[in-house]
């Protein structure tokens, strides 16, 4: 079982590209299912077919690459299959999970402000928060210290959006967190991964 992320493991703005690649993760999830576990395998289908529909070539590599590590770092097979074949708003969830579980900041965003919110049932959610958020990581990293302002304010745009996929706000204008109800299939993912943490995240309190 892969571990989550801990607080030595270094914080990465690339999510300013990579972004939540939701249909990009179900497509390599599949490919991943049908027995097409090594990457370079997966980069060469998506490029034959051009299932990403990309106009060029250039970032499919790449983001293939993001995917599957995404995938990887769920750590689970089950919620691999969810991404790939479950209702979209099912998967979308378990993609921002993937998410998490890759990239420390989604997961600090998530489980710290995010998590924070919902246990406190403090549903007014403002670009203060945000602000605050990215503030205090400045504050103890050095790394996101020295992220430029024009990165910093793509990332809070990311993150945001992450929200609307997964419909915890209705639109980017939203000051209301909306009270989802996590999916059975990635609540017992959680749950089997050991990784209780990140339950608070998607609303879920249950002992």
């Amino acid at each position: 079982m892969k571990k989550p992320l801990n607080k030595n493991t270094p914080y990465n703005g690339a999510l300013t590209a990579e972004k939540f690649l939701f249909y990009e993760t179900r497509i390599v999830a599949k490919l991943y299912g049908q027995g097409n576990t090594v990457v370079d395998e997966i980069v060469a289908l998506v490029m034959r077919d051009n299932l990403f529909q990309y106009p060029t070539e250039r970032s499919v590599s790449r983001f293939v690459r993001v995917c599957y590590k995404r995938l990887t770092a769920l750590g689970n097979e089950d919620l691999i299959y969810e991404i790939a074949a479950a209702p979209a708003e099912i998967a979308k969830q378990v993609n921002l999970y993937a998410m998490m579980r890759y990239n420390r900041l989604v997961r600090e965003f998530m489980t710290d402000l995010i998590g924070e919110k919902y246990r406190r049932q403090d549903y007014i959610f403002s670009r203060k928060d945000i602000n605050v958020f990215f503030s205090r990581l400045q504050e103890q990293n050095d790394d996101v210290a020295g992220w430029s302002a024009q990165t910093v304010e793509r990332l809070k745009q990311v993150l945001t959006r992450c929200l609307l996929e997964v419909e915890m706000l209705d639109n980017v204008r939203s000051t209301t967190l909306n009270t989802i109800l996590i999916s059975e299939e990635l609540e017992n993912g959680i749950r089997t991964n050991g990784d209780f943490e990140a339950l608070a995240a998607f609303n879920c309190f249950k002992q």
